[in-house]
């Protein structure tokens, strides 16, 4: 065989094996998700797992709905980011959510499965979101024959959740809070001097460097905007063990992977996620929630409120959301703390979550 064969065939397993890494980290997806299985391995009876697209507001959105019985109580699931969906962690991290609720994992528009590259930066609102929401919502209380559902925020979910709860009490039956947010600049302030203090600790210096290139100055409202831009905050948040998870101390293999390999979105679909948080990152939506302070905008709810707050939590500061719940004013109000978790106790501590859930939230 000739030299010019050799390395024909060089190529092609080159490639074959370019392919094959590339099918590991990226798998094919599909449209349709995998049904819940019995003993037997047949779809089981009653339960739900969809993929399913609606039109709100003359735009399709997609969601996930995932529950082992549909006559279950119907959760609104609000995820964080923004930008990103959730559902993926539940694909990593099972917390038993659907087991008992009818979970509805929406899409925000301009993200996920909600993604179109028309929209333009600035008609994604807070009010667009909010009155997108309650369409959503009515559409599962219709489709599900249910008066009232339940609601949950994580994260930046939040600061769509307490302002949903409060702007149609009717239509839930409480609302949880996830990492609620509640003052975010201070929360980002808190944040930066305890990280930078504990490099300090540590002598490192490199670390110390880079935090003092992000010092906080006026207007402050201008710093947050340059330190959440920045990839120091997610870094170091994630080394720290104060970001997402307390055990999870890489973006990329905690968040990028998983997702990238999550089957239930299609290849496009996940691209789709990435441009979508580049735009909502951008948008005006994103930049309500560095500016949002919790008890200026509800005060009060007229139904029950439980926080589910990490105690290492400093994405938002535990300390805050911990003020917010001392301030704010509900027929019912409960705080929890998880010893063992930052940003997402449902992933991190999903049985002691779950205890909360089945003792307290879903009796009431």
């Amino acid at each position: 065989m000739n030299r010019k064969k050799w390395i024909g065939i060089a190529i092609l397993v080159v490639l074959v094996c370019l392919v094959i890494v590339a099918f590991a980290i990226v798998p094919p997806g599909y449209d349709r998700i995998e049904p819940y299985k019995n003993k037997k391995g047949e779809t089981q009876m009653g339960s739900i797992a969809e993929k399913k697209f609606i039109e709100i507001n003359g735009v399709k959105e997609g969601m996930f709905l995932k529950g082992r019985d549909k006559t279950k109580p119907v959760l609104l699931y609000l995820n964080g980011g923004p930008g990103i969906s959730d559902y993926f962690l539940t694909k990593v991290y099972p917390t038993q959510l659907e087991e008992e609720f009818v979970v509805c994992y929406w899409d925000y528009p301009g993200t996920g499965l909600s993604f179109h590259s028309d929209f333009r930066k600035e008609e994604l609102t807070t009010e667009r979101y909010l009155e997108d929401a309650i369409l959503v919502t009515e559409y599962l209380q219709k489709r599900f024959h249910q008066e009232q559902i339940y609601l949950m925020g994580h994260s930046f979910g939040t600061a769509i959740g307490i302002q949903l709860a409060k702007r149609k009490p009717e239509y839930y039956k409480a609302y949880i809070a996830m990492s609620q947010i509640s003052d975010q600049l201070e929360s980002e302030k808190e944040a930066y001097n305890s990280m930078k203090k504990i490099y300090s600790r540590k002598n490192n210096k490199k670390m110390v460097k880079q935090f003092e290139a992000y010092a906080i100055t006026e207007p402050e409202e201008e710093w947050l905007k340059r330190w959440f831009a920045s990839s120091l905050r997610d870094n170091a948040m994630h080394e720290l063990g104060v970001g997402t998870m307390h055990d999870m101390h890489s973006v990329i293999s905690g968040i990028f992977f998983p997702l990238m390999r999550c089957r239930d979105y299609t290849i496009a679909e996940r691209i789709n996620i990435w441009r979508g948080k580049a735009m909502v990152g951008k948008s005006t939506v994103s930049y309500d929630r560095m500016k949002f302070k919790a008890i200026n905008t509800v005060p009060e709810l007229q139904i029950p409120i439980y926080f589910l707050a990490g105690k290492y939590d400093l994405t938002c500061s535990y300390s805050e959301q911990y003020e917010y719940f001392k301030e704010i004013t509900a027929p019912v109000k409960k705080f929890y703390t998880f010893e063992h978790s930052a940003h997402s106790p449902l992933f991190e501590q999903p049985d002691q979550v779950m205890e909360v859930f089945r003792k307290d939230i879903i009796k009431e």
